[in-house]
């Protein structure tokens, strides 16, 4: 039966939808709520559907306020509306016991344990959520109308719809030896799924793919850049949504109408890439997305009405709260170390990292400025070189072609012409590319013995994948030390991150819910590690620029309450960057970024 609650014009992207509808974007833009709003709305209109996760460190559980689980969970309230979000390390322990499952009864325990440690792996977890990924598509029954993917930010997401692809062509070639999925014989009974998959994604009839932007220039040129990608897959049926647009309702507020110039600017520089998409505009609204009556405010056209702030409720705010030359400050002290950045996509690291580098630098120290983000905004934050910083980022694809070249060369010298050959399609597995980054992170992080290394991360889910092979690494050469009597004189990456003398966390995020609460999982998670983050770092805060406006007014409220929310229970140290009239980009604003104590005090 139909809700009357659909009764809402609905955007251009839900008129007709496909099966299949894919919410990508960089991270920040709020391809999550986007895509729980679009999920409710189809429910709404009486459709069932699944929204599922792909997103280790996914939020829907806190938006919808239902726990998240390997299974379809249904929404409270919602009629036909089911989500679920893969794990991947329950995704990959059923993958382990799946593989071994097909190991022939004959199979003696040796064969069972080669098995189980080809599974053990970091590439095996992504390729075991990846598995879930596919079964999604090709799965034949139709229980639900519609499945909608809200999924990891963009650059781990381009990589997750082109396995099929690279899955497939590695399988066509390759039918002997192993790697981390397991003996490559029994993968062949994977390769129809595989093309499957490929075939549903390449469908303008089952698949859509919405690129979720906001009007803010890196976001629109990251929707362009996975548009072009996405194309070359032969992945065609795309739209884009601009989330977060602002219209001021008072032109002589500074902060408002500074707020709304630079969304026009952004959407007015649009690459040719995204003019000729079908576009819907998502209007900025004054509350955050959490719970059912936000979502379904969001895809409506018209404007939100505000409620005006009352006096008592405005107090002053008290800025009282570090600088990020302070934090500067203190890190300098060290003359050496690993700085990582970590946090929600769309927080800022980005623009923090390379902040703190170039204050580093004005403190002469030489600084090696990287990320392993595969999204890569560091030089296009930065617009220019530097003497004494070193900027460059772990580029997937270089790093597999020297990580191959560097095998070959340390075992291809030992082997004939056809022991060569199996070697190197072994190689070609795509996974291979999870190995070889996280070699390039070991090296960066080496570095930091001598010199000081400021690491941007890749948003949290991804940057735990990293820290998982981390963990499974140092287990291997711990085991492999205590048979060889070398414990206490091998040092480990992992070990190198637990160390407080040698590396600096920084949890960086915004002064919204969502954020707040990442950033708060993730520090339990790297406190599991025994990795202590050394400090946060509040970013874009609206709170102590001041406004008059009334929408800004009432999300101000939310900020200043998550601020108070990390201030009194979550950070040891706490540092504040404010919003800043201008985009931070460029060597001379990212400078001045660390010593802005120019705004005045806000009322909220």
């Amino acid at each position: 039966m139909t809700n009357d609650i659909a009764t809402v014009h609905l955007p251009g992207f839900l008129t007709s939808p496909t099966r299949f509808l894919f919410f990508t974007g960089k991270g920040g833009v709020g391809k999550t709520s986007v895509g729980c709003a679009a999920a409710l709305s189809l429910a709404d209109g009486g459709k069932s559907v699944l929204l599922v996760s792909t997103d280790p460190a996914s939020n829907i559980d806190e938006i919808l306020d239902v726990p998240l689980g390997n299974l379809p969970v249904a929404v409270p309230g919602v009629e036909g509306l089911h989500v679920l979000n893969i794990d991947p390390t329950v995704a990959a322990e059923s993958y382990r016991q799946r593989v071994l499952a097909q190991m022939t009864p004959t199979a003696s325990e040796q064969d069972r344990n080669t098995v189980r440690e080809q599974l053990s792996g970091a590439c095996t977890t992504e390729i075991a959520a990846f598995d879930e990924f596919v079964s999604w598509l090709v799965n034949d029954n139709k229980v639900y109308d519609h499945i909608i993917f809200d999924t990891t930010p963009t650059g781990h997401t381009l990589r997750l719809l082109s396995l099929p692809k690279a899955w497939s062509g590695f399988l066509d070639v390759n039918d002997r030896g192993a790697s981390c999925l397991g003996p490559h014989s029994g993968l062949k009974t994977q390769e129809a799924r595989f093309k499957t998959a490929m075939a549903a994604l390449c469908d303008p009839a089952m698949t859509t793919i919405i690129l979720v932007t906001r009007p803010e220039t890196s976001a629109i040129a990251e929707a362009a850049r996975t548009s072009t990608e996405l194309r070359a897959l032969g992945v065609s049926n795309q739209r884009l949504v601009v989330n977060g647009v602002f219209r001021a309702s008072d032109s002589s507020d500074a902060t408002a109408a500074s707020l709304e110039r630079q969304g026009k600017q952004a959407l007015a520089g649009m690459p040719a890439a995204l003019q000729t998409l079908p576009r819907d505009n998502v209007l900025l609204r004054p509350i955050e997305m959490l719970g059912l009556d936000a979502l379904r405010s969001l895809l409506r056209t018209v404007p939100a009405s505000a409620t005006p702030i009352k006096p008592s409720a405005l107090v002053s705010f008290t800025d009282d709260l570090p600088a990020l030359d302070r934090l500067i400050d203190l890190l300098a002290a060290d003359g050496k170390g690993l700085i990582m950045v970590m946090g929600k996509g769309g927080v800022g690291k980005t623009t923090i990292a390379a902040a703190i580098g170039l204050g580093l630098v004005q403190r002469g120290h030489s600084v090696h400025l990287s990320t392993t983000d595969p999204a890569a905004h560091l030089a296009m934050t930065l617009t220019g070189e530097v003497p004494g910083l070193r900027v460059d980022r772990i580029d997937p694809k270089a790093e597999t072609e020297r990580y191959i070249a560097t095998i070959m060369n340390q075992r291809g010298n030992t082997l004939d012409k056809q022991g060569q050959a199996l070697l190197r399609e072994d190689l070609a597995s795509p996974c291979t590319e999870e190995v070889a980054v996280f070699h390039a992170f070991s090296r960066i992080v080496a570095e930091a013995r001598t010199a000081f290394v400021v690491l941007d991360t890749a948003p949290t889910g991804h940057s735990l994948l990293l820290m998982d092979a981390a963990g499974t690494y140092h287990r291997e050469v711990m085991r492999q030390s205590a048979s060889h009597d070398l414990i206490g004189r091998i040092t480990t990456p992992l070990m190198r991150l637990q160390d407080p003398n040698y590396t600096h966390i920084l949890l960086v995020t915004l002064a919204e819910t969502t954020p707040v609460s990442q950033a708060a999982a993730l520090q339990e998670d790297l406190r599991r590690a025994h990795v202590e983050p050394y400090a946060w770092v509040i970013n874009k805060s609206l709170l102590a620029a001041g406004t008059r406006d009334r929408l800004l007014q009432q999300r101000l409220l939310g900020e200043k309450k998550q601020i108070d929310r990390v201030r009194g229970s979550m950070a040891k140290r706490l540092f504040f960057v404010p919003w800043q009239a201008t985009p931070p980009v460029g060597v001379q604003a990212l400078q001045e970024l660390a010593h802005d104590h120019s705004h005045a005090p806000s009322t909220v």
